[in-house]
């Protein structure tokens, strides 16, 4: 079993580079928007983030640079919506969903209030081949916005965790979009439980760093806060 885990670590190692993708354009209902139309572009390709302390960590790098070049959306609670990938996701790992109400205008907002999850995508049952995720091959993803979202300004935060090299701190690679939307509607509900952007992990979770392939992990849980 120990030879079996060296040989998918090496294989993850050398599938790395190319296997990256991009969470690049909106879906909202039937509708895939355009390439980065209201999705704030990042500047740096498809590369991941791995410092879960960086402000990279928010809206991936150059994301919080592109907010006034991105168009703001709107929807409605209950609306479905999503993210388009650039190349179906490759690496192993949970996806999350947040979102943060901004304090003005979308396209000016930085991130730095709160964040609330509204959707996750865990692992499969473990196997003897190790474990597996429920956004692996994905394209797309999408979730329904919850009926009780405050009326408002967002922005809607996607982040695939991949963890085919996360044996060790540091490893875990992180791909990051941010859309802008605005929420019709007239809820005062407040979303709770809330979290800060870098601050929600240490990168010393037992979801973050761990070995996938061995020894296989049971009950495996995405990281962060519970969803809304």
């Amino acid at each position: 079993m120990r030879s079996f885990a060296t040989i998918m670590a090496a294989a993850a190692l050398a599938q790395t580079a190319m296997a990256h993708y991009r969470f690049n354009k909106l879906i909202v209902g039937d509708e895939v928007t355009k390439e980065y139309e209201y999705v704030r572009q990042n500047s740096n390709m498809n590369s991941p983030v791995t410092d879960v302390t960086s402000k990279d960590l928010v809206c991936n790098v150059g994301g919080l640079d592109t907010g006034a070049q991105t168009s703001t959306y709107k929807v409605a609670p209950g609306d479905t919506v999503g993210f388009a990938v650039d190349t179906p996701i490759q690496h192993p790992g949970p996806l999350n969903v947040y979102m943060s109400k901004a304090t003005g205008d979308a396209s000016e907002y930085d991130g730095s209030g709160d964040w609330f999850k509204i959707y996750e995508m865990g692992a499969n049952k473990a196997g003897d081949n190790g474990l597996t995720f429920k956004a692996d091959k994905l394209d797309k993803v999408t979730f329904t916005l919850p009926d009780e979202t405050p009326a408002g300004q967002y922005l809607l935060r996607v982040e695939h965790i991949g963890l085919h090299s996360a044996s060790s701190f540091g490893g875990a690679q992180f791909y990051i979009s941010c859309a802008q939307i605005e929420v019709s509607g007239s809820s005062t509900a407040k979303p709770d439980p809330t979290v800060k952007i870098p601050g929600v992990y240490t990168g010393h979770e037992d979801s973050i760093e761990l070995s996938i392939y061995y020894p296989i992990p049971v009950n495996y849980q995405p990281p962060g806060p519970a969803v809304w």
